[in-house]
């Protein structure tokens, strides 16, 4: 797997303006999947990043790309741990609210609808989201929006431009670790 797609996929967590991204790819093995995802920890966890599969399907793997610190301060969210919490989560820590979201992606045949906390959407947005389905959003970007929908727009907006920001930045030579120290 090429850096390229981590970049194409990840830039706004990679730059630290969102939480997390998730994203498909194929590996030739499972030795290649698992050399690969220790490469990147080892290149990224220092500038706070994890990278971790969250399941296979269909030939491919689900790469979660997150920055702990942000997780940390999201999932603190009253309506987070509310959303959590209904869905038998342990929300005293990150590190075991992942590996529960991790048992739920490969348990349910969909995504659970509570993913979006760990990709920094709004918990109001989520908490939208499982109440109501498609029914009554207001724009739809990264997310089907509930709440603030002008300021979701703005902050899909710069998403899109830290991605081709990020895009230009890599193929014009700059490596992924000097993007995520914010080159």
């Amino acid at each position: 797997m090429s850096e390229e797609i981590i970049v194409k996929h990840c830039s706004p967590t990679i730059l630290g303006i969102k939480t997390g991204n998730i994203f498909t790819c194929r590996f030739e093995s499972k030795k290649d999947e698992h050399e690969y995802l220790k490469s990147m920890n080892l290149r990224l966890s220092s500038k706070g990043l994890r990278v971790l599969p969250l399941r296979q399907h269909n030939g491919g793997t689900l790469i979660y790309v997150y920055r702990p610190s942000r997780l940390k301060k999201d999932l603190r969210d009253k309506t987070a741990k509310r959303i959590l919490s209904e869905r038998g989560y342990c929300c005293k820590s990150t590190d075991r609210c992942v590996a529960h979201l991790v048992r739920r992606i490969r348990e349910c045949s969909s995504f659970p609808h509570e993913i979006g906390l760990f990709l920094g959407y709004p918990p109001e947005d989520v908490c939208g989201f499982i109440e109501h389905k498609d029914e009554g959003c207001k724009c739809v970007g990264c997310w089907k929006v509930y709440g603030d929908a002008e300021k979701a727009m703005r902050l899909f907006d710069k998403y899109r431009r830290c991605t081709d920001l990020c895009c230009s930045l890599f193929s014009k030579g700059c490596k992924l670790e000097r993007l995520a120290a914010g080159f």
